[in-house]
């Protein structure tokens, strides 16, 4: 069975004859009636009513302004780690500004994504994977390009 959103159903409903030309108010009276604890605030139906007035009957979002999300990328956790490590008095702040990221996306790959947090004025891991994996892969990489540069001499 498909749902239909709380949106589209008031859109749907302010273009029958039984709510054009009702005040916000009874629009919500009804919706509330109607939908119960899903009905939207009085607010939104205010807004919704207003727009219609407009002649704005569009169902999607319109744009918004500013500059688009952008998503933690392996790079930026990278640059991040490896600024930490450099630096380990560095301030978020400093590495939003180095990388031109929010501080508050900074913090979050420290905690969430690196698994760090502050001691003092330091940061240091809340366990060592990153670093165990980081050296992990050092490691094998250098081993691998032993064995290809000579493999009959690789193990001895």
């Amino acid at each position: 069975m498909r749902t239909i959103s709380t949106t589209s159903r008031l859109r749907l409903s302010s273009s029958s004859p039984p709510l054009q030309g009702k005040a916000p108010e009874k629009i919500h009276a009804i919706l509330k009636e109607t939908l119960g604890e899903h009905a939207p605030l009085y607010a939104t139906v205010k807004n919704w009513v207003a727009q219609f007035k407009r002649g704005d009957f569009s169902t999607c979002d319109a744009p918004r302004p500013g500059q688009p999300r952008t998503v933690t990328t392996p790079v930026i956790i990278d640059q991040i780690h490896e600024l930490i490590l450099e630096d380990l008095q560095i301030s978020a702040k400093s590495i939003a500004e180095q990388l031109g990221i929010s501080r508050e996306r900074v913090g979050s790959i420290i905690h969430e994504d690196l698994n760090m947090r502050k001691l003092s004025v330091k940061r240091v891991p809340k366990c060592l994977n990153m670093d165990q994996k980081r050296q992990w892969c050092q490691s094998s990489e250098q081993l691998l390009e032993f064995f290809r540069r000579d493999p009959n001499d690789f193990l001895s």
